[in-house]
């Protein structure tokens, strides 16, 4: 298979994203190439990832001074204290701004990766190498870290660009299906928002995607996706305006998460993969979306049995709950929540133009039960 490298373009910094099939044995050229001043490198890995896999890694990093930290990859540990305390011993062991930090895992390592490199003697190089199709996809591409609270998801967070991705789909093959239908949601979000031609290719191919984990057609999907993100981002690095779009389905989606208290019931990529039809249906009732597109994106879920009914994961008395933490999402900036929805397939509203009453989404949740 031939590999792939696509550069992402932003203000503050543009870096390449490698694509391919065991591209991981390339490391070592790969950090020559990108950033060769490096002397000393820790690895935050996912404890629940292969030795094997972490092992290959650290082979082929055997020239410089390594320091391995792992933990394991659940959005409770996306925290504060999680941070600090890797950070303390990134000092102790005197990294400074030459030096790097490698991610190994899926979106919750990267985002924390990313964060810790970013606020670590103002700025360490950061290489990401995203282990779940979720990742590949979407936290890898933008620069956006982010930590959780109490309060919320990624509540705390700055934007930080990585030095160079490192993309492999031979790591996808031991996902469990869960992750890969996870993953897949935002590779329909990318269509959904931005490409409809793309959509249609997916509705073709999503079975050779998810469940037969076609080598060529996931770096096909992969590629595809990141192109859309990376477009946006390249645009608007601080989500000023335009990068919002990518918030589709997301706004519920963090309420959903943070209702279930971040647990395994609920995973990221389903919980948007949810938010992303809940938002569709919203679209359709607003009048914004018609009822053939509607049951385009319907008909997609059911053939590719992806999660799309609210009441299902919740009871009915969890929708205050789910509405309690919309409310305190990040992108609002009055009492009412704002949302991206859908005109049609590949195009969405403006950022910032749709805000509605918590009532309002109250009470269109609650219908789901009646």
């Amino acid at each position: 298979m031939k590999n792939t490298k696509l550069i992402v373009k932003t203000k503050s910094k543009s870096y390449p994203i490698y694509f391919g099939k065991n591209i991981l044995e390339q490391m070592d050229k790969l950090m020559k190439k990108n950033i060769p001043g490096v002397k000393k490198i820790c690895i935050i890995s996912d404890n629940k990832l292969s030795k094997i896999l972490l092992n290959k890694l650290v082979r082929k990093l055997k020239k410089y001074d390594l320091k391995i930290y792992k933990l394991s990859a659940s959005e409770k540990n996306k925290s504060l204290k999680v941070a600090n305390k890797i950070i303390e011993q990134l000092l102790k062991y005197n990294f400074n701004r030459t030096d790097c930090i490698i991610s190994l895992g899926g979106g919750v390592v990267g985002d924390l990766s990313a964060f810790i490199s970013n606020l670590t003697k103002r700025g360490l190089k950061f290489v990401n190498i995203p282990t779940t199709l979720l990742s590949q996809v979407d936290a890898s591409i933008g620069g956006k870290t982010g930590i959780n609270t109490n309060q919320g998801k990624n509540l705390i967070g700055t934007y930080y660009q990585p030095d160079f991705v490192l993309s492999d789909v031979a790591i996808l093959k031991s996902l469990p299906q869960r992750e890969m239908i996870a993953g897949y949601g935002e590779i329909l979000k990318h269509s959904l928002i931005l490409d409809k031609l793309f959509f249609l290719w997916l509705s073709k191919k999503g079975k050779k995607i998810i469940y037969e984990r076609n080598d060529r057609l996931l770096v096909e999907a992969i590629i595809k996706s990141c192109k859309i993100k990376s477009k946006i981002v390249a645009k608007d690095e601080k989500e000023k305006n335009l990068r919002m779009i990518l918030n589709f389905g997301h706004t519920f989606a963090h309420g959903f998460e943070k209702a279930k208290n971040f647990s395994k019931k609920l995973n990221h990529g389903e919980a948007v993969l949810l938010g992303m039809m809940i938002a569709s249906e919203l679209s359709y009732q607003k009048k914004l979306l018609t009822l053939h597109e509607l049951f385009l994106i319907k008909n997609h879920y059911i053939k590719f049995n992806l999660p799309r009914k609210i009441n299902k994961i919740f009871k009915q008395n969890e929708v205050n709950k789910i509405i309690t933490y919309m409310k305190k999402d990040k992108k609002n900036i009055n009492e009412k929540i704002n949302l991206i929805l859908l005109k049609k397939i590949g195009k969405t509203t403006k950022p910032k133009t749709i805000s509605l009453k918590a009532k309002e989404i109250k009470k269109f949740l609650n219908s789901y039960y009646s």
